[in-house]
């Protein structure tokens, strides 16, 4: 087992390099950058709005899922998109990006949050205005809707819109198995082995270790009853679980950030003079060091949050929403509630704990970034930080292996019909075994590489496309602020 790890790491090694390095982190940023531009910095000018139309009005959603027919609320819509977006990208993969790129990468983090705010603004909307129902009366959205029916209609995009939308499904899947799968599966196996199993530590069944192994069957089964009853229960368990574990997760990190408060204006200093300082670190590795924060910052940015692959369009594009520009409103703020707060909680945690040299960016030697976050609440809580950690990747994982699950789903759907999605489902539910097992490194560099792979075609379609977006908003704007008499654009087909 161990010789099939190691060829599958050198392949995805290569291709992972390509993607991330030569061509991903500029598109991601680029493209940004430029949405941000054509909307006028939205995230920015209209910020008291997009705060009115969703943390504002909160309390004021129909958060029940009744009488919406097959779609869902408003409510359970952004639960099952947050639902796949926390992660344990958000607890274990920030510690990576500080352990491999120092706390610089934090910042490099937030930069492609801020600009990812747009991409996942323009995600939505573009979702809501494509999207269509299938034969079960549910809507599909997603990027493959968008580029096929979007790009699709302009000049010289007939022919290439339909590979786009299928490589984008097809790369889905792909993704639904790492980023939503084994990825979480591993953090959350180890954490709970770590804590309450460590000594099963010689107990190993066909070469991987025993425990981790009965863990991964339970999780599956446990998994599998959530996400074969459909989008409706899937829906229901995430607007009950993701406002829980959130909370649960920002307060315990609050809490404990309160015995280091002294520690926080040197943390936030060593976050930006790291970003850019080109003092010489390290026996004089500084080029490698910086650069290395910028790719695990806007790399672990792009995971944390999702912006730029086109995944969350599938849970927003099911709701009962009818203004697209509303729905992406929601797409700011799920940025902004998981890299701005949640992501900030687990970076300002991690560079409190003392393992990490504030003033050269250094990780102890021997620091394992799978464990760090859960090392640092246990020094502080003792054995109940442990727990506390343990508690919250699992919650964490097991949230977003349910919902990327239903992207997973939909993708199949648009590729094979719907007579392939129970046949996934099931495919699916194994591979949570297989994560179980797998070594830490591998499922998170399989994991980016799928990222890479969804993330060009849906930034091709958002460029293209971007446009329509632009008199989207304006449209929306007009009609609700200036109060013009128009018609307005709630869908690519106003007869649907």
């Amino acid at each position: 087992m161990d010789v099939m790890f190691d060829t599958i790491a050198r392949i995805n090694a290569l291709i992972n390099d390509f993607i991330w390095v030569k061509i991903g982190l500029v598109a991601l940023i680029g493209s940004g950058l430029y949405l941000s531009i054509r909307l006028k910095f939205f995230q920015l000018i209209h910020l008291k709005m997009w705060l009115n139309h969703t943390i504002g009005s909160i309390f004021k959603l129909d958060k029940t899922g009744k009488n919406h027919g097959s779609a869902i609320s408003q409510f359970q819509s952004l639960c099952t998109a947050l639902a796949a977006t926390i992660g344990t990208g958000n607890i274990a993969g920030v510690a990576a990006a500080i352990v491999i790129g120092g706390p610089g990468s934090i910042f490099w983090m937030w930069v492609a949050a801020f600009f990812g705010m747009m991409t996942k603004f323009c995600e939505e909307v573009l979702g809501l205005f494509y999207r269509r129902k299938n034969n079960d009366g549910e809507w599909n959205g997603g990027a493959m809707y968008y580029l096929k029916d979007g790009l699709g209609k302009m000049k010289y995009g007939s022919t290439i819109a339909p590979l786009l939308a299928t490589l984008f499904a097809f790369f889905t899947i792909l993704a639904s198995f790492g980023i939503g799968n084994m990825s979480q599966v591993n953090k959350a196996i180890l954490n709970i082995k770590d804590v309450f199993f460590g000594w099963t530590s010689d107990f190993n069944v066909a070469g991987v270790s025993g425990i981790c192994l009965i863990l991964g069957i339970i999780l599956m089964i446990v998994t599998g009853f959530i996400i074969l009853g459909g989008l409706k229960r899937i829906a229901s368990f995430a607007e009950k679980v993701v406002p829980f574990m959130a909370i649960f997760y920002v307060v315990g990190s609050i809490i404990l950030l309160i015995s280091h408060a002294s520690m926080i204006p040197d943390i936030f200093a060593s976050i930006f003079r790291l970003a850019f300082s080109q003092e010489a670190l390290a026996g004089g590795v500084s080029g490698s060091i910086i650069s290395q924060a910028l790719i695990q910052g806007l790399k672990r940015g792009a995971f944390s949050n999702e912006a730029g692959l086109g995944s969350s369009v599938m849970a927003h594009s099911a709701s009962d929403a009818n203004e697209p520009v509303v729905q992406g409103m929601w797409g700011i703020f799920e940025v902004f509630v998981v890299t701005f707060v949640i992501c900030t909680m687990s970076a300002l945690v991690v560079l409190s704990s003392g393992y990490i040299d504030l003033t050269t960016g250094m990780a102890q030697s021997g620091i394992s970034d799978a464990t760090l976050i859960s090392t640092a609440f246990e020094d502080q809580f003792g054995f109940i930080g442990a727990v506390f950690i343990a508690v919250a990747t699992f919650l964490f994982a097991f949230t977003t292996l349910v919902g990327w699950s239903q992207y997973g789903s939909k993708a199949v759907e648009y590729v094979f019909g719907a007579k392939g999605v129970k046949p996934y489902k099931v495919i699916y539910l194994v591979v949570i075994v297989f994560g179980a097992v797998m070594t830490s490194s591998l499922a998170w560099d399989i994991s980016d590489t799928f990222n890479g792979l969804m993330m060009i075609p849906n930034l091709i379609g958002l460029l293209c496309l971007s446009p329509l977006v632009v008199k989207i908003v304006k449209n929306y704007l007009d009609r609700t602020i200036y109060k013009k008499d128009i018609e307005p654009l709630l869908h690519y087909d106003q007869q649907q």
